[in-house]
């Protein structure tokens, strides 16, 4: 084979929490009916690339879950999107420790393919890229590794991996993160790129996106150092020193869905009328799993600037500027603005609603009277009439009972109960 694929499942996420409480970081809904992981495998799948390992760690269980129900490729197909969760070996008890150690402990796995090639991605990052345009790249500068890189101001650029390259476009110099006055030595001429003056005056940064092609022997004979735990701390700048590393720019949308800020504007944006990333793409779609859903009910709504998914019942609701997720309820006179809404993962039964009604306990979704505005509410959170999630004390940070509050964002984790008259 060619290249094969390898999607990094993330560490603990703990930046995402509570979002993450209960799932690793690519498995948090996105968009109101996907997942962060069906980005970079719709990516592969896109690019002709269907042999697809993603490595997990931490919270896997419905990462998996979704995986092996979504992506079935046929059996006539050599396609397959296969886990690698960590594992302990005779030769190593130890977790993965980093992006580079989770590589080296599956290397049996790649050796038994023996690909050309090792496309090395992220799980958590949301952007739409045809692979084959970075390997095409690749082969023609004759580079042991290409990193995919993205122009970057200089407000952005602290919080990333950035790098410089010679007139060719080989990467010189590779540091993790610099800050203040290490920031200055970074910068570079994007015009060499293609970028015009305008543009590379306002991003004179190269950033990397966290997107690498190896040479399989490459990859194996820098891996073979035990220290090198990460591909930005120390593999990619062992590997100047030593082998031919070339830089792949794109210019396109890309955003790292490493906070809850992040995460929060990402999926917002996603309801503007011409938003950063476009899930409206024929040529390029955006796979999940099929649900089968009716098409969702709205009874009396106004609703402006914002996206409603599958198997939806609204009733009598205001909602600008929100993405509603699959199978949400929400009930008469409730209002939703600038708010991000999961939905529920099934439909309660009426028996289920009446042990509720007894217990004293809200049904799935919002209730009626309700006002939400700048928050994010999980999937299966039970919110009661009339409650009030405004964060009118303009909390920057903060938890409380069955809420959170990152950035001034509440966010009502996965499951939680609100009771009804609730002010947060």
């Amino acid at each position: 084979m060619e290249t094969l694929a390898l999607i990094l499942g993330g560490g603990q996420g703990q930046r995402l929490y509570p979002l993450t409480k209960m799932r690793s970081k690519p498995a948090v809904p996105l968009g109101g009916k996907y997942r962060l992981i069906d980005i970079t495998v719709s990516n592969c799948i896109n690019s002709g690339i269907t042999q697809i390992y993603v490595l997990t760690q931490f919270n896997s269980a419905s990462l998996n879950r979704h995986l092996s129900r979504t992506y079935r490729f046929s059996p006539f197909s050599d396609g397959f999107v296969d886990i690698l969760a960590a594992e302990q070996t005779p030769d190593n008890r130890d977790w993965f420790q980093g992006t580079a150690d989770a590589v080296r402990q599956v290397m049996i796995h790649i050796r038994e393919l023996n690909p050309g090639k090792v496309l090395i991605l992220s799980g958590d990052h949301l952007y739409r890229m045809d692979y084959r345009k970075l390997i095409a790249d690749h082969d023609r500068s004759k580079a042991d590794i290409t990193v995919s890189v993205i122009p970057t101001d200089e407000q952005s650029a602290s919080g990333l991996g950035l790098l410089k390259t010679d007139e060719t476009g080989r990467i010189v110099e590779f540091r993790e993160k610099p800050k203040g006055d290490d920031l200055i030595p970074m910068r570079v001429d994007t015009t060499r790129f293609g970028l015009g003056e305008e543009a590379a005056a306002r991003r004179p940064y190269l950033a990397s996106m966290g997107i690498y092609v190896f040479e399989t022997e490459v990859l194996r004979v820098l891996l073979k150092d035990l220290e090198h735990v990460d591909f930005g701390h120390q593999v990619i700048p062992t590997a100047i020193g030593q082998f031919k590393v070339q830089g792949f720019l794109y210019d396109g949308y890309w955003e790292d869905i490493g906070t809850i800020k992040s995460f929060y504007q990402a999926n917002l944006s996603l309801a503007d009328v011409v938003p950063g990333f476009n899930f409206f793409d024929a040529e390029s779609p955006i796979y999940t799993h099929t649900r089968f859903l009716p098409g969702s009910k709205l009874a009396n709504c106004v609703i402006t600037n914002s996206i409603i998914s599958d198997g939806c019942i609204i009733n009598q609701a205001v909602i600008d500027h929100s993405v509603i997720g699959i199978r949400s309820r929400i009930e008469s006179g409730t209002r939703v603005s600038d708010s991000l809404v999961m939905g529920a993962d099934y439909y309660q039964t009426i028996e289920e609603l009446e042990a509720d009604l007894a217990r004293g306990v809200p049904r799935i979704g919002i209730g009626g009277g309700t006002i939400i505005r700048r928050a994010i509410i999980d999937k299966n959170a039970r919110i009661g009439g009339n409650v009030r999630i405004l964060n009118e004390s303009g909390t920057e940070n903060g938890d409380g009972d069955n809420y959170s509050i990152r950035d001034g964002i509440v966010v009502v984790p996965k499951d939680a109960i609100i009771p009804e008259g609730t002010v947060i």
